[in-house]
């Protein structure tokens, strides 16, 4: 299973997502947004390329809050995802979102604007970086793999 993942878009429109990552999400299983898309128009433009689970960050829209959650996980593959947006300083981040969302195999997440591939301890956390400047690609299959593509 491949899951394209995106964070921190800051966008109005679906129209301002780069292409980069519209040509590599159209050949994914799954979208994950970790929020801060900014307009719902993002969210929408993201559905028409596949599935997309997404969370609201704290730049989004009031209209976004109401239709995201703060937080998400499910089963992709044989691993459980949380997905969160995050807060508060990016020191300490891993902490705040791993006590957010539990036991999960893997965590991905946003809010720092830092790119990010760390497994500590059992869990992988996968910051794919903001929007404008990189997303990512994570990978199931029999072992997971995460990778940052740069634009």
């Amino acid at each position: 299973m491949r899951i394209g993942v995106l964070s921190d878009t800051h966008i109005h429109l679906a129209e301002e997502i780069p292409a980069e990552v519209v040509t590599a999400f159209s050949k994914v299983d799954l979208i994950v947004h970790a929020g801060d898309f900014v307009g719902l128009a993002v969210l929408e433009g993201l559905k028409r390329l596949g599935e997309v689970k997404a969370v609201h960050g704290n730049v989004d829209s009031m209209k976004l809050r109401t239709l995201l959650p703060e937080k998400s996980i499910f089963v992709a593959g044989n691993k459980k995802i949380g997905i969160t947006h995050g807060w508060g300083s990016p020191d300490g981040i891993e902490n705040r979102v791993k006590e957010l969302l539990g036991d999960v195999d893997i965590i991905i997440y946003g809010h720092s604007h830092r790119a990010k591939i760390e497994q500590i301890g059992e869990v992988l956390y996968f910051n794919p970086g903001p929007g404008w400047q990189s997303f990512g690609i994570l990978t199931i299959d029999e072992d997971v793999k995460g990778e940052i593509i740069r634009i």
